[in-house]
């Protein structure tokens, strides 16, 4: 058993989420975002593929159901789980518009979409998130690398400074819990 490849991973796992620190103002400004739209009878909408598409469902569980507090339920959807919309979205229109189809569907202004993609480019994340701000609803990316063409297109980017994969979905389910907290507590605006 090889214990310097465990060594490795925990140190470069420590110091990505010490480098968190650089990005909590834009990690702060997401939460006052979400909490107000929650606050202000909208929803919240999350998208992403792969790893980050499991994210999206667990943070939307965590908003429908309860993250660490009793509360009433907030309205969320993760944009992955719809397998009859993923394939006819995808088979009619082409896998870039699988998100933004259901964003002009379910979404309306004053809503929130969070877009995750560790790359930051991920051209149906992109779509979705071109879709939303057309329409009014705010757009948070939570990005990874140097955030790609996500970073720029959205209202509050939050981009994980580290160019691993996995250590960007590591602290992209710590970021997720924060803001799940956040929104448990009515940080940046008051929840019920």
């Amino acid at each position: 058993m090889d214990t310097s490849l465990f060594l490795d991973q925990l140190t470069e796992h420590s110091a990505c989420m010490a480098s968190l620190r650089q990005i909590e103002t834009d990690i702060r400004e997401a939460a006052r975002i979400l909490t107000r739209t929650i606050s202000a009878g909208g929803k919240v909408l999350i998208c992403g593929n792969g790893g980050s598409a499991a994210d999206a469902q667990h943070f939307a569980a965590e908003l429908v159901g309860r993250f660490e507090k009793e509360r009433v339920s907030f309205p969320s959807i993760a944009l992955t789980t719809d397998s009859s919309n993923l394939t006819a979205i995808g088979n009619d229109y082409g896998f870039e518009q699988v998100f933004s189809r259901q964003v002009e569907g379910l979404g309306r202004k004053g809503d929130a979409l969070i877009g995750i993609s560790t790359s930051g480019n991920s051209p149906n994340v992109l779509e979705a998130v071109r879709k939303a701000a057309g329409m009014g609803i705010h757009t948070i990316g939570l990005l990874g690398r140097n955030g790609g063409g996500i970073a720029s297109s959205v209202t509050c980017p939050v981009i994980v400074p580290h160019t691993r994969t996995a250590r960007i979905q590591e602290a992209h389910i710590f970021i997720l819990h924060f803001w799940a907290s956040c929104v448990d507590n009515g940080c940046g605006g008051s929840v019920s």
